[in-house]
Parts: C-alpha cells; structure tokens; sequence
C-alpha cells in the first residue's frame, strides 16, 4: 500500500503524518486503529492523522502539542514524501 506522509523532527520531537480522507479523523476510535495500522512505517514515533476538506484546508488528529505545532505550521513547509507498507 503506497501513502502520502512525512516524518517530522522539530524540538527535539520526532512525530509522522499520514494523510487520510476526512471520513477517517470523523470515525473515532476507529481513527486510532488507523493510526495504528501505519506503525510499522513509522516505527517507534507518534503518528498524526491529517485529512483536507474541499477548500484543502488540513485538519488534525493525534496528540494534542503535535496538533496544535502543526496547526501554526502552512502544509507546504511539511516534508511530504510517499512512503510503502507492505
């Protein structure tokens, strides 16, 4: 399965970002389990879900301090990459 996402190191932090559709940040703990799923791509750091709504503004679910750093942070200063897990 191939994905957007980015692993960010800032303040002595590192964390990922995986791109979802927004569906996914509605969905509760469901939201968890995919957060969860994208563990093995990112082993050992936090992960924060992001998902855009139509005017492609982002939104964010994880830790509370990584939601609110990215909420301050313009997307295109985030270091996308397409990532693969098997």
């Amino acid at each position: 399965m191939q994905f957007e996402g980015a692993l960010v190191r800032e303040q002595g932090v590192t964390f990922a970002i995986v791109i979802v559709k927004p569906h996914v940040l509605n969905s509760g703990p469901q939201a968890d389990e995919v957060a969860y799923s994208f563990q093995p791509a990112f082993p050992g750091v936090p992960i924060v879900l992001m998902a855009q709504n139509s005017r492609g503004v982002p939104t964010y679910r994880g830790r509370r301090d990584l939601v609110n750093f990215l909420s301050r942070v313009p997307m295109q200063a985030i270091p996308w990459k397409r990532y693969t897990l098997n």
